[in-house]
């Protein structure tokens, strides 16, 4: 079994949640286009909303194999940071209940990436044997 398997299965899952219905229902447009767009990144906001969920897509299946486990880790750490900062903060800490839309949920994501990051996993490389 992989290591951290019930941890790669849940990001997968919410990743793959988190990209397609986005993608489908035409909230990548919106996002790139009626919020990044005015806070700073026009005219590149369709295109940085684009990446951000490309990103999140590609995750789903390159989290299974272990070479990239951390360069995904990494990527999306840094998305889920930016979330923070330019949409969560504001909204405080619960996401519902003591509030909506706040940072919780995208600091238990930071936390699982960075179990991934910082675990151990077998090199791909032979080991060489010495005659």
């Amino acid at each position: 079994m992989k290591k951290n398997f019930y941890i790669r299965s849940a990001l997968s899952v919410i990743l793959l949640m988190h990209s397609v219905v986005s993608i489908f229902s035409g909230d990548v447009n919106n996002f790139g286009l009626l919020y990044l767009d005015t806070v700073g990144f026009s005219p590149f906001g369709i295109y940085l909303a684009w990446s951000i969920k490309l990103i999140h897509l590609f995750s789903v299946f390159l989290i299974w194999y272990d070479p990239y486990v951390k360069a995904v880790s990494i990527f999306n750490i840094l998305i889920f940071i930016f979330g923070i900062y330019l949409i969560h903060w504001q909204n405080g800490w619960y996401v519902v209940g003591g509030g909506t839309n706040g940072i919780e949920f995208n600091v238990l994501l930071i936390c699982c990436f960075l179990q991934l990051l910082f675990t151990e996993y077998h090199s791909l490389k032979k080991e060489k044997r010495s005659s």
